[in-house]
């Protein structure tokens, strides 16, 4: 059995964008034949209770900080060239996690590269991890994503474009995943952005991401 990963900083954050399709048609995009990768600063990191800080750089343009409910592949062990099936067996543990996303800084900020916008500090809560063993089946799990009590966000892991393991077996051609990173998986629709008018994060807002079998990352937001 892989022991469960420590909560120190991870050597990487690999996240997937557009991977469910509700999502890729309100960001106005069509799925790709490939993944949509980008990474995370491992600084980023927080964990279950913790704030989520807006810093100032995050209003020079108006509100844009946005959220994004994930389901979260922590590897146990270091991964290459790996099978889909080896791909799910290097998973340690599962845990909710929120992709906070400035918008301004992810589109216009850092000349279309997204990690900029992705990667203030408090921008990537993660929950307690559970066991990979006690999730028979990861693309079988209801995903909600809660703004102060309200659902905004619900889709099966299911629906995603790809799945856990076809990610972690493409991610992983030629390129070592080291023992430790995190794996965030993309979010379904009904991101604040795209909510008519928009729906902006601000102080004192309670976010909740639960993931049935796994559980619940709660974080309050709060301006810096």
């Amino acid at each position: 059995m892989t022991p469960l990963p420590s909560r120190e900083v991870p050597p990487a954050i690999f996240c997937i964008g557009r991977n469910y399709d509700a999502h890729a048609r309100e960001m106005g995009a069509s799925p790709t034949e490939l993944p949509t990768v980008f990474m995370k600063n491992p600084a980023s990191l927080i964990g279950n209770g913790e704030d989520i800080i807006i810093p100032p750089a995050c209003n020079e343009h108006g509100p844009q900080v946005d959220y994004e409910g994930e389901l979260a592949a922590i590897l146990g062990a270091d991964l290459k060239d790996a099978t889909e099936e080896e791909a799910l067996q290097a998973v340690a543990a599962w845990a909710p996690a929120n992709d906070v996303s400035a918008r301004w800084w992810q589109r216009e900020g850092s000349g279309g590269q997204w990690i900029r916008g992705k990667s203030f500090d408090t921008f990537c809560p993660v929950g307690d991890p559970v066991p990979a063993q006690a999730v028979p089946d990861p693309q079988d799990l209801l995903l909600r994503t809660r703004v102060n009590g309200t659902t905004v966000q619900e889709a099966s892991t299911g629906d995603m474009i790809f799945t856990v393991a076809q990610l972690l077996a493409e991610l992983s051609r030629g390129t070592t995943l080291l023992a430790g990173s995190i794996l965030l998986t993309g979010t379904p629709g009904g991101v604040g952005s795209r909510r008519d008018p928009p729906t902006w994060l601000a102080d004192g807002d309670v976010l909740e991401i639960e993931i049935e079998s796994i559980g619940t990352l709660r974080n309050t937001v709060r301006s810096g």
